[in-house]
C-alpha cells in the first residue's frame, strides 16, 4: 500500500499532537446507552459515568455526546447528584451533543488533534483533527458507522478543520509526549485486523507524516483480556517528556507476568531523539477481575490527564492506594480523582478509553 497522501503530508509539515498533560480546550465523553457493552453490569453505569463527568468537570469544559434530547436531561440529572470531591458540581461546564453513536469508546473513534507549530506552512489551520478510520478493533463487535464518523460530526458542530488519513488507527492505541516520542504496541498495531497491507515501516510513516512524531517506541504484547489486541493505555503512558509509567504484575503465576516483564525490559532500552534514555517508573497491577471466568483488563495505566489533575480508575482493593499515591508523586501541582471501575471494565476499558482530549489551539 502506498504511503500517506502527498497533499496531506504537506499540509501537515510542522503539526504535531501535543502530549495529554497540555492544556485541554475540553475532553469528549459519550454517555453509554448500548446495553451490550456491559452485560448483565449495564444498570450501574450511568451513575458511574455521571461521576466522572462531574470530575473531569472540576478541572475543565465537558463535552457529552447523548443520542437524543431524553438522553441529555438523565445525563444532566445524574451528574448533578453525582457525589464529587469538589464544593459542587460544575455545570456550567457541561455540554451536551446529540451526536448519535454506537458505542461509549470515544478515545478510539473520536478524533485525534494535532496542533501547527512555528515551521509549519503559515496558510494552514491553528489546529487540525484527524479523523482515522474505526473498524471496531478489526470487526470484532456490531455496526460502528456512527463511531466512524464523529469526528466529522463533532468538526459540523464546533467548525473545526478535519482530514481523513485513510487507514485504521485507535487513539488509545498510541501515547505522545509531545517532544517527537510515541509509544506503541506491536500486537496491535500490526495486527492484520487493521491495516492489513501496511508493514512495520509503512504505519511508523503514517505516524511520523500525521502525528508530527520522529520516534516510534514499540512494545509487544498487551495485558490479557484486553479486546484491542494490546493497546498501550493500559500498559505504558508518558507522564512527562522523558518520563514513562509502565505497569508492572509482581506474581509471577499471574497471566499478565510475561508480557508486563517483557515489556519493562523494552522500555528500558528504549531511547528518544537524542538518544536519551527514558526515566521508567512503575504501577501495580489490580487483582485480576474477572466476567463469567472471563479476564478483565483492568489496569492503573487507563488515567486521563485534565487541566490540573488526574481522573484515574480505582478497583476496590488494596492497590489503589498505591496507584493514587504514585501518580500523586508523578503529577506534583496536579490533583488526583479516583473513579470506581470496577463495573465500568466490565465493558473492557476504563477512564482513559471512555475520554478524549481537545487540545488547547496553539497561538500562532
Amino acid at each position: 500500500m502506498a504511503g500517506p497522501p502527498l497533499d496531506h503530508m504537506r499540509r501537515l509539515r510542522g503539526y504535531r499532537m501535543p502530549a495529554e498533560w497540555e492544556p485541554h480546550l475540553a475532553t469528549y465523553l459519550v454517555w453509554p446507552h448500548n446495553l451490550d457493552t456491559w452485560p448483565g453490569k449495564f444498570e450501574p453505569i450511568p451513575e458511574i459515568f455521571a461521576q466522572m463527568a462531574a470530575a473531569l468537570a472540576a478541572f475543565e469544559p465537558v463535552r457529552i455526546l447523548v443520542n437524543d434530547e431524553t438522553a441529555a436531561a438523565e445525563a444532566r440529572r445524574l451528574i448533578e447528584s453525582a457525589p464529587v470531591e469538589t464544593a459542587s458540581v460544575r455545570l456550567d461546564r457541561i455540554e451536551f451533543a446529540i451526536i448519535p453513536t454506537n458505542d461509549s469508546w470515544i478515545r478510539d473513534h473520536g478524533p485525534i488533534f494535532v496542533n501547527r507549530g512555528l515551521e509549519a506552512p503559515s496558510a494552514g489551520p491553528a489546529q487540525i483533527a484527524l479523523d482515522w478510520r474505526f473498524n471496531s478493533w478489526g470487526e470484532k463487535y456490531g455496526r460502528f458507522d456512527l463511531d466512524d464518523v464523529v469526528p466529522q460530526r463533532l468538526a459540523e458542530r464546533y467548525g473545526f478543520a478535519v482530514i481523513e488519513p485513510g487507514i485504521v488507527l485507535e487513539g488509545g492505541s498510541i501515547d505522545v509526549n509531545g517532544a517527537g516520542a510515541l509509544l506503541t504496541t506491536e500486537s496491535c498495531l500490526l495486527n492484520p485486523n487493521r491495516n492489513p497491507k501496511l508493514t512495520r515501516a509503512g504505519i511508523e510513516e503514517y505516524l511520523r507524516a500525521y502525528l508530527g512524531v520522529e520516534t516510534v517506541l514499540w512494545l509487544g504484547e498487551g495485558i490479557a483480556g484486553d479486546d484491542t489486541d494490546g493497546h498501550i493505555d493500559d500498559l505504558a503512558r508518558f507522564v512527562a517528556a522523558d518520563t514513562i509509567v509502565t505497569v508492572i504484575e509482581r506474581d509471577p503465576a499471574d497471566a499478565n507476568f510475561a508480557a508486563l516483564d517483557d515489556n519493562l525490559r523494552r522500555l528500558k532500552t528504549l531511547r528518544d531523539r537524542a538518544g536519551r534514555p527514558f526515566r521508567i517508573e512503575t504501577l501495580p497491577m489490580p487483582p485480576a477481575l474477572y466476567n463469567d471466568g472471563v479476564r478483565l483488563p483492568a489496569s492503573y495505566a487507563n488515567f486521563y490527564i485534565v487541566n490540573g489533575g488526574v481522573v484515574a480508575p480505582t478497583f476496590d482493593c488494596a492497590a489503589d492506594a498505591e496507584a493514587i499515591a504514585t501518580l500523586e508523586r508523578l503529577f506534583p501541582g496536579r490533583r488526583v480523582i479516583g473513579v470506581p471501575a470496577t463495573d465500568l471494565v466490565w465493558g473492557l476499558g476504563a477512564v482513559h478509553c471512555l475520554t478524549q482530549q481537545h487540545p488547547a489551539p496553539p497561538r500562532v
